[in-house]
């Protein structure tokens, strides 16, 4: 008996250990695909695959699932990101959390801005701040969804040429941001949004405002070894330089940008350094190196453009998808309204049946009773 037990003892511990030796290298494996998102998307994508294919719980499968379709942003796969968003956000209304709702919406409105969808990415926003009002103000996550709805709206400003209003959006995500303790994701965010802040001066012809803001972005990107957004910054200081008319110094930082930003396959980032490499050869007068670099901006623009249209068809597939379910929705709604209305009329004309009969039963008795009297 003694060695049954002993026995048993010993499968339980292997078990156990077993079981979080797994969920240790599974947290491994998340945090590389977490790291590696921005430089090396590819790489991430193949890592969240496998781990969602064992994957058992809805809220870390909303999560592997977001994941791919950031991964798939970054390489400007706009097709296969959208694909993934919306499964986690079919997941996702399965969850009665807030925190993974407003979450998964906020991440539906940046595809829908990266596509330059802005009337369907307000309109998710919107959603998502419904939620976001129902979560208590000291949980860390209302800071972190009302920091990226900010930046959100804040960059369809700016996609709109409104860069004043873009610059308030982002001043107040920042403020948003430095709520929130340090970690890898803030430090990204704020890269994202201070290179965005050097936009809005660049556009507002304030170029110092501007270069302090794309330092920012650098030293943000830097501190979380993200080589994609540094590139993007660096980009921003070469249009800075550009309008200085110092082009070679702005050709040494798009140089450098193109370095770090070839394992991403972001057609966006590699189209814009493309097309700031051709500009300042032109005006160098190098010809060759010109029309070597506008080729490859155009390749990338057709090439981006070719996602974009493949991701609209989606888009305008899950549209029809949603107006059918909300119009077979609204159907059963208003067939079930006709029941009760068929329902509620049959029991009010039974009510009345039953006191017509009544009183008709208590006239009859009443009309015996006063006959007997007449007749005494």
């Amino acid at each position: 008996m003694k060695f049954i037990i002993k026995s048993i003892l010993i499968l339980l511990v292997v078990f156990q250990i077993s079981v979080f030796g797994q969920k240790t290298q599974d947290d491994s494996l998340l945090t590389i695909a977490n790291l590696e998102i921005y430089d090396n998307p590819e790489k991430s994508i193949n890592i969240v695959k496998s781990l969602l294919k064992k994957e058992k719980d809805i809220n870390k499968s909303v999560t592997l699932y977001m994941l791919l379709s950031t991964a798939n942003i970054a390489q400007r796969n706009f097709d296969e990101s959208l694909k993934y968003i919306l499964k986690a956000k079919e997941l996702a209304q399965k969850t009665s959390d807030l925190k993974t709702r407003t979450r998964v919406l906020v991440s539906v409105a940046i595809q829908y801005q990266q596509m330059e969808l802005f009337s369907k990415s307000l309109e998710t926003l919107d959603e998502a701040e419904q939620y976001l009002s129902q979560i208590p103000d000291n949980i860390p996550e209302k800071n972190l969804e009302t920091a990226r709805i900010y930046a959100i709206r804040g960059m369809i400003y700016k996609s709109q040429s409104n860069s004043e209003i873009a610059l308030e959006k982002f001043l107040k995500s920042i403020e948003s941001f430095e709520k929130i303790k340090s970690g890898e994701t803030i430090n990204a965010n704020k890269s994202v949004v201070y290179y965005n802040i050097g936009y809005c001066y660049l556009n507002l012809n304030q170029n110092d405002k501007a270069e302090r803001a794309f330092l920012q972005s650098i030293s943000y990107a830097q501190k979380n070894k993200a080589k994609s957004l540094e590139a993007f910054a660096l980009k921003g200081m070469a249009e800075l330089y550009k309008q200085k008319r110092e082009n070679q110094t702005a050709l040494n930082l798009l140089i450098k940008a193109e370095n770090l930003c070839k394992n991403t396959g972001d057609l966006v980032l590699n189209a814009g350094i493309y097309k700031e490499m051709a500009d300042n050869y032109l005006a160098m007068r190098n010809q060759d190196l010109y029309q070597n670099y506008n080729r490859k901006y155009f390749e990338m623009q057709f090439r981006k453009q070719q996602n974009e249209l493949n991701s609209i068809n989606q888009v305008i597939d899950n549209h029809n998808k949603e107006t059918l379910l909300k119009s077979k929705n609204l159907k059963n709604r208003h067939q079930l309204l006709m029941a009760s209305a068929v329902g509620l009329g049959i029991l009010i004309i039974a009510i009345l049946l039953i006191l017509v009969i009544k009183i008709r039963k208590q006239n009859k008795k009443y009309h015996k009773e006063i006959q007997q009297l007449i007749r005494s």
